[in-house]
């Protein structure tokens, strides 16, 4: 079976990555950084919220040069802690000027840290990493402290035969091949038929009766990185929903392999 790109390195070619100066967002950072390609870009994207400051009415102009202010102090902390190609910095809601910096660049993957918190803003990453799992038409990284020494030490990926899936598989091997990771395919059925064969010419892979996402995100306390395909968008059939739901309850950064998909 032929499996679509995005594929291997590819993947990481484009990345985009929000950044907002909280710990989570530096993680995000670092691990665009490791794991873009050897001749991949990589661009920070920072926010001034300004719906923020409209809110606080005769305070606007104040509040707004502290968001500016802060914004801008994330994106130059994240700049030194990597070595971006490039960095910007936005004014507006932060998941939407993400998914508008994403079509300007082409972007294949965007980055966020899920569990951060900008407090001058309020703004929570967890809402921004929903929004892109929903709406984001490339592939998507949720990034997590790594557990068991430097990331990406271990890698699970879930796959059920589909050429989503597959092309998950096949850029997680990409890089396991990198870094040297141990790498493990689960085909979890949920005690459903789903056809094996596409998966025997993968290793390891093994199965488990249990539902995908309960599944998957048991495992992800076991590894550093977790690995999904996603068949639609908007992941409303099988691998799709599966990887909103292991984003947001996995222990481990999730890595969502999509297509990318032209407006």
């Amino acid at each position: 079976m032929t499996v679509k790109a995005p594929a291997g390195l590819e993947v990481f070619n484009r990345i985009v990555c929000g950044v907002d100066g909280t710990s989570e967002a530096l993680e995000a950072a670092r691990q665009a950084e490791r794991l873009r390609s050897p001749e991949g870009l990589l661009r920070l994207a920072a926010v001034t919220e300004v719906d923020t400051a409209v809110h606080a009415g005769f305070a606007m102009s104040r509040v707004l040069e502290e968001l500016d202010t802060t914004a801008r102090a994330g994106l130059q902390r994240a700049a030194d802690e990597v070595s971006p190609t490039s960095s910007r910095l936005f004014a507006g809601e932060p998941a939407q000027c993400l998914l508008d910096e994403i079509e300007q660049t082409d972007s294949t993957l965007v980055a966020v840290g899920p569990r951060g918190h900008s407090r001058a803003a309020g703004v929570l990453l967890g809402g921004v990493a929903a929004t892109l799992l929903h709406k984001a038409p490339c592939s998507v990284l949720l990034a997590r402290p790594p557990q068991f020494g430097e990331f990406p030490s271990s890698i699970v990926v879930g796959v059920d035969g589909s050429p989503e899936s597959l092309a998950a598989a096949v850029a997680a091997k990409g890089i396991a091949e990198r870094f040297g990771s141990e790498y493990l395919l689960i085909a979890a059925t949920g005690g459903k038929g789903i056809d094996l064969a596409p998966i025997e010419a993968l290793s390891p892979f093994v199965t488990d009766p249990g539902r995908p996402a309960e599944v998957l995100t048991d495992l992800s306390k076991e590894a550093d990185l977790l690995v999904v395909g996603s068949r639609g968008v908007h992941g409303v059939r099988a691998l799709g929903s599966v990887s909103e739901r292991v984003g947001h309850r996995a222990s481990s950064s999730v890595l969502v392999v999509r297509e990318r998909r032209k407006p």
